[in-house]
């Protein structure tokens, strides 16, 4: 048996974060592994306890989720923990803010209780997961001329990637699985979890929502293409 995913809750209501936990410790492989009412309480638990997923809610006081998410992610060790954002605020500021510190997940808080869960699952497992409703605006906002202004660090980053590397980024930005990937490409599913990893490290991204982003934002793929 697989060990259980360890979750770090972070939100600046009491009563919010027993929810949370409610609904995940009934499930076999999560545990809650500690709580946090503030962004600078979560960033130095999240630094001694090590969890798989840090849940994280973005207006605290102290130190709001968004920079406690850069910090928290800024940690390049091995295995550091992914960052599922949950938040009230159906605002695009704080969805792209989201990903540009690092975020592996978004999700809003009127979603099921199912709905979380499952996105914990997700991000354990480095996939990362928007919600459904806001992958087109994502995609559309990153993609148009006049969005969201690229990254500096990543510049010149597709030079570093080979054809068939570059080729697995448009497959992952299209949506693809690796299965499908794999399909296309015609080579086992494991040369495309090699190719991936690859093209995520190159890029210095966390995993395959980062990928999305920064594959329109710099053109690697146009809407439709």
């Amino acid at each position: 048996m697989n060990a259980p995913v360890r979750v770090l809750l972070v939100d600046d209501q009491h009563l919010v974060r027993t929810g949370f936990r409610v609904i995940l410790e009934v499930e076999d492989d999560i545990e809650v592994v500690g709580e946090a009412a503030d962004g600078q309480r979560a960033v130095s638990m999240a630094s001694a306890l090590r969890p798989d997923v840090v849940l994280m809610d973005v207006e605290m006081p102290v130190l709001d989720g968004l920079e406690a998410t850069r910090r928290i992610t800024a940690d390049s060790t091995p295995g550091g923990p992914a960052v599922l954002i949950l938040t009230t605020f159906d605002r695009d500021d704080y969805l792209f803010a989201a990903l540009r510190a690092g975020a592996s997940g978004f999700l809003l808080k009127n979603g099921t209780p199912e709905d979380l869960v499952e996105a914990v699952r997700v991000v354990a497992r480095g996939e990362g997961l928007i919600a459904p409703a806001l992958t087109r605006r994502v995609i559309s906002t990153f993609a148009r001329p006049g969005g969201a202004p690229p990254d500096p660090r990543h510049d010149a980053a597709t030079a570093d990637l080979t054809p068939r590397e570059r080729e697995v980024l448009e497959l992952i930005a299209s949506g693809a699985s690796n299965a499908e990937i794999a399909d296309v490409l015609r080579v086992g599913e494991a040369t495309v979890k090699t190719h991936v990893s690859r093209v995520l490290a190159k890029l210095g991204l966390r995993d395959r929502v980062q990928a999305v982003v920064f594959a329109y934002e710099h053109g690697v793929v146009r809407p439709g293409g």
